[in-house]
């Protein structure tokens, strides 16, 4: 069956190695701050300026002035630290972080993103989406992998505004792991209980099954 939210930011936290600097986009991606190896130290850092957030806080932990980029309350590390937001923007732009983990819209074959907006719906703004693509080599896209209607978000070329354009190399779906390469997703993992076959009906962009597929440890 396809993956809960929970369980998708339990499998994006497996990618996390110790001593990296991460960015979370909005959504599921923020989630996985919470399944941090607590054997593993990873600093999160968010666009609005914050380097070293930790788990969301309970009630009696909020702190309505400390917040993430998504304007969701947050907590801090032992090291953590608060700077503005173009200093953080520099940080991005720099190339010194070590994994971005961003939600979208579509993505295709060819590695490319569209996660900001919809034609005729109303958007908050690109954030820090553009720059991230921009600055970030390791980048893993965490998205459902079909639209509410049964609509493959997996396609062999985006439709809607792009984010960036062949800069996306992972994409982890509530069905599938996939990299991207040569042009094509090539199935790396697939949900407990989801066939090779369900994920294929679902993927609109060409799709490599290799022999053994395993699924998921989530």
């Amino acid at each position: 069956m396809a993956l809960t939210r929970e369980q998708l930011a339990q499998r994006v936290a497996q990618e996390f190695q110790d001593g990296y600097y991460v960015n979370l986009g909005i959504g599921i991606p923020t989630l996985s701050a919470n399944y941090i190896p607590k054997d593993m130290q990873v600093m999160l850092q968010s666009e609005n300026g914050l380097l070293g957030m930790g788990q969301f806080p309970l009630e009696e932990e909020v702190d309505a002035d400390l917040i993430n980029a998504g304007k969701q309350t947050v907590t801090m590390v032992t090291g953590a630290s608060i700077f503005n937001s173009a200093e953080s923007f520099g940080m991005i732009r720099g190339g010194h972080v070590d994994l971005t983990v961003l939600g979208a819209f579509e993505v295709d074959c060819q590695g490319s993103i569209a996660s900001y907006m919809i034609p005729g719906k109303l958007i908050k703004g690109m954030g820090g989406a553009m720059d991230l693509v921009a600055g970030a080599d390791n980048i893993i896209v965490t998205m459902t992998h079909a639209s509410k209607t049964g609509q493959s978000k997996l396609l062999s070329e985006c439709t809607l505004p792009l984010t960036g354009k062949g800069c996306i190399k992972r994409v982890l779906t509530d069905l599938a792991l996939m990299d991207i390469e040569g042009g094509k997703f090539i199935l790396r993992e697939r949900a407990p209980g989801v066939s090779t076959e369900e994920i294929a009906n679902l993927t609109e962009g060409e799709l490599v099954i290799p022999d053994n597929v395993p699924e998921m440890a989530v």
